[in-house]
């Protein structure tokens, strides 16, 4: 491929791909500020309120060991268009919805359909970049769609302000529209489609979970995420509940967390170029230890002293989410959608997990929440030494 060529391409795709992969950043976090007045109005307790978060990552990652095979089998572009098709369709249930049990299950609709655009996404990457230009474009993605969970509560935040958190779900909507008009207009980026028939295209797993390598990182990465997902299924409670903030102050915080890991993104970029990307990866998970132990010992002291540690976690999760993906990938040879759409699986189950702990009726969810981040901190800094010195490569 042409430098000129490849530029054309990073222009007319980067943006949409960024969008896509953006979609589960705005489905959860611009509803993330009105969490706590919700169980207040309908008289839920936090754990059940959170369902709109849990179930969606669990359909979410549910559904996308579906979207990716079937890709392999028909290209990427008509499952996005019917995904996208439901998720639009789905945001506007949910916009209508009136109870706890009506928002889950619109919540659960809304990811069936969102679930083809992170996972098929990451699967165009690959169809379109190769070796270091994918990784950097894996980079500049990330460094865009950090730009979701930075402004996603704080328009959900205004929103609640001047409308009503119905809103929120019409302006997600709004961008499943624009995603849905991306990928009409764009060609489609599967060269080579799978031959096995559609009776047989999820065995595509089988022949992946066979593949030692592979599952081992998708594994040690997925844990590595697993502080990040608690933060956000508890960060309202501990900002709005526990330091007394409004839901406008907290999308203030919630955004700079974002800020940290989209500044973790634009340091891989920029240090991917200098270094090793495995020397990226170590230091991310050093940081997460750091970050863990920062939380347990200053956490409780106020909102700027869990803020920062917790920046540090995510920066550290920015600056090596990228060229960890990439030494993931790298591991497959072919069906890269049945790969991609495994690794966003699990790093959304394993997320949900995550959620469901730190949403328990915890007397100091901070506490919780270092725990969470120094135990997956070590253990992730712990395989990942050992994965090194086996000598884990590029397929």
């Amino acid at each position: 491929m042409s430098s000129d060529s490849t530029e054309s391409n990073i222009k007319k795709m980067v943006p949409l791909l960024a969008l896509l992969t953006a979609f589960p950043a705005f489905s959860t976090d611009m509803i993330l500020p009105a969490i706590p007045s919700l169980a207040v109005t309908w008289n839920q307790p936090l754990s059940v309120v959170n369902l709109i978060l849990i179930c969606f990552f669990v359909t979410y990652g549910f559904f996308l060991l579906f979207y990716g095979p079937i890709s392999d089998r028909y290209g990427r572009k008509r499952p996005l268009i019917a995904g996208i098709s439901l998720y639009i369709f789905a945001s506007m249930l949910c916009a209508m919805a009136n109870s706890a049990v009506m928002l889950i299950a619109f919540r659960i609709l809304q990811a069936s359909g969102a679930a083809a655009s992170a996972s098929l996404s990451m699967a165009m990457t690959k169809d379109i970049f190769s070796g270091k230009e994918r990784e950097r474009i894996l980079a500049y993605i990330a460094v865009i769609m950090a730009l979701a969970p930075m402004f996603a509560p704080i328009i959900g935040g205004w929103i609640l302000a001047y409308i009503s958190w119905h809103w929120i779900f019409i302006v997600q909507g709004i961008m499943g529209v624009l995603g849905l008009l991306g990928v009409i207009r764009t060609p489609e980026t599967l060269k080579e489609v799978s031959e096995t028939p559609l009776s047989r295209v999820m065995y595509s797993y089988g022949k992946l979970l066979l593949n030692k390598k592979y599952v081992i990182m998708v594994l040690v990465m997925s844990i590595s995420l697993l502080p990040l997902y608690s933060f956000i299924a508890g960060s309202s409670a501990i900002y709005v509940n526990g330091f007394g903030l409004t839901e406008q102050n907290f999308s203030y915080f919630f955004a700079f967390n974002a800020l940290a890991l989209m500044a973790g993104s634009m340091s891989c970029l920029k240090l991917a170029e200098r270094t090793n990307s495995k020397n990226l990866i170590t230091a991310g998970f050093i940081g997460i230890v750091l970050g863990g132990i920062l939380i347990l010992t200053i956490g409780q002291h106020g909102p700027w002293s869990f803020a920062i540690p917790m920046a540090m976690i995510t920066y550290s999760i920015g600056i090596s989410r990228p060229p960890s993906n990439h030494l993931v990938l790298e591991q497959v040879r072919r069906d890269a959608g049945s790969a991609s759409s495994l690794l966003i699986f699990t790093y959304f189950t394993l997320g949900a997990v995550g959620m469901w702990l730190v949403s328990q009726n915890w007397l100091d969810r901070i506490h919780i929440l270092g725990t969470i981040a120094l135990t997956c901190g070590v253990f992730v800094l712990l395989a990942w030494i050992v994965l090194q010195k086996k000598g884990i490569e590029s397929a």
